[in-house]
């Protein structure tokens, strides 16, 4: 009898649910007998994942808000090992968070665990020498996007590009779909929509969906000034509407929270909706809506790959803004520009992110030719990712282990 396969396997954020969720239901679907231990959210646990404790739990952003949460961290961490031992796993898969993980590697590899970090660390943008470091935690590096593999090429380390999961999950209709089509799909299905919209009738000119990220700190910092933005915007054009599609039902209260605190006018103009009977009710709202004012994250490659146009805005704390901005190569922090190697979306970042130029930059955007321009570009742009993101996670990991089991011991 064949002993179960026994992964350890850990997401430190909702972005990275998604992309665990997605591994874990292509290995389940080539093999029925795999034990999962580990941390997750609601996707990873409906594919088998009991979570030792809850994925918020190490969703903390910032260099320098890592730091009171630190003893916590390292707790969760010792807490983890005594699991994966007590399961002895046979594998161990981090997904994103690498500083957590790749300390969490770094204690299972010499102890034989197969250890996988899914999505690459930023190394091609800051820190090259991380790379040592990696190379000692892990087997096998995934990587989301092909223009990590360079480094991990040129210090010989196992790496494959296997694209981003929202490249296979997406669902082409809310592509091929007229929005007008998908708005009233979407309102139909939500009665917080339904409520919303049925006093605005006809009298809606733009419908523009608002992201402030999936972590408190995040919403915190950034939908004060997105709010800014809109109280200027909807001076503009009174007929504009914002929808902002929350993660759960906690997130759903903390950003009315934020907005309950300003004016009625404002107020008004904006409908906070969780949907817990559609998975993909961010993608819905996102491809519902005429455009998407986004923090950076993930959401800006969903934005993208549903060919919606957007806007980001950031800010961190501006300590770890001033460290990060001293040691990071790339000059662009929205994955579109990235990719493309060149601004395709604006990006308000810090200082730049405030209620003015982000009522300026959205409306430049919702001009005929510069909304035209951006579809255009983000098309492209998709095009040339899908045609050099084609490697299945699942098998790519399976034939890296049989690889490396099958090479004598040095």
């Amino acid at each position: 009898m064949v002993a179960p396969l026994v992964i350890g396997i850990v997401a430190g954020e909702v972005s990275g649910d998604s992309l665990g969720a997605d591994f874990m239901q292509q290995m389940n679907n080539l093999r029925d007998d795999i034990v999962w231990v580990g941390v997750g959210g609601t996707k990873m646990q409906a594919q088998g994942l009991q979570s030792i404790f809850p994925l918020s739990r190490l969703a903390v952003m910032g260099l320098v808000e890592v730091l009171s949460q630190l003893p916590d961290l390292l707790k969760a961490r010792r807490e983890l090992l005594a699991a994966f031992k007590t399961a002895n796993i046979d594998w161990f898969v981090g997904i994103d968070a690498p500083d957590f993980n790749l300390r969490v590697a770094k204690k299972l590899k010499p102890k034989g665990v197969f250890c996988v970090q899914y999505v690459s660390p930023s190394i091609w943008a800051w820190r090259e020498s991380r790379i040592h470091g990696i190379k000692a935690a892990t087997n096998l590096v995934l990587c989301l996007f092909p223009f990590e593999l360079a480094v991990y090429e040129r210090y010989d380390h196992p790496a494959i590009c296997v694209g981003h999961s929202l490249l296979r999950t997406i669902n082409q209709a809310l592509i091929d779909t007229p929005t007008n089509q998908l708005r009233s799909e979407l309102v139909w299905c939500n009665d917080g929509l339904q409520q919303f919209f049925i006093e605005r009738f006809d009298e809606v000119s733009q419908l523009i969906c608002v992201m402030p990220g999936s972590r408190r700190g995040e919403i915190m910092a950034i939908l004060p000034l997105m709010l800014d933005g809109i109280q200027k915007l909807i001076l503009l054009d009174p007929k504009l509407c914002f929808i902002i599609p929350t993660v759960d039902q906690n997130h759903q209260y903390i950003v009315q929270d934020v907005i309950d605190k300003r004016s009625e006018k404002l107020r008004a103009a904006i409908v906070v909706v969780y949907d817990d009977s559609q998975p993909a009710f961010s993608q819905q709202a996102m491809a519902a809506s005429d455009m998407v004012m986004l923090a950076s994250g993930t959401a800006t490659l969903e934005a993208m790959l549903l060919e919606r146009p957007m806007v980001v805005i950031y800010q961190l704390n501006q300590l770890t803004y001033q460290i990060a901005k001293r040691l990071v190569k790339v000059p662009y922090v929205a994955l579109p520009n990235i990719l493309a190697g060149k601004a395709i979306v604006p990006e308000l970042i810090q200082e730049q992110a405030n209620g003015e130029n982000i009522c300026r930059t959205v409306m430049q955007l919702l001009q005929p030719r510069a909304y035209m321009a951006q579809l255009k570009t983000l098309a492209s742009t998709k095009q040339t990712l899908q045609q050099q993101s084609n490697h299945n996670p699942a098998n790519s990991v399976i034939e890296q282990w049989f690889i490396q089991d099958s090479q004598p011991s040095s």
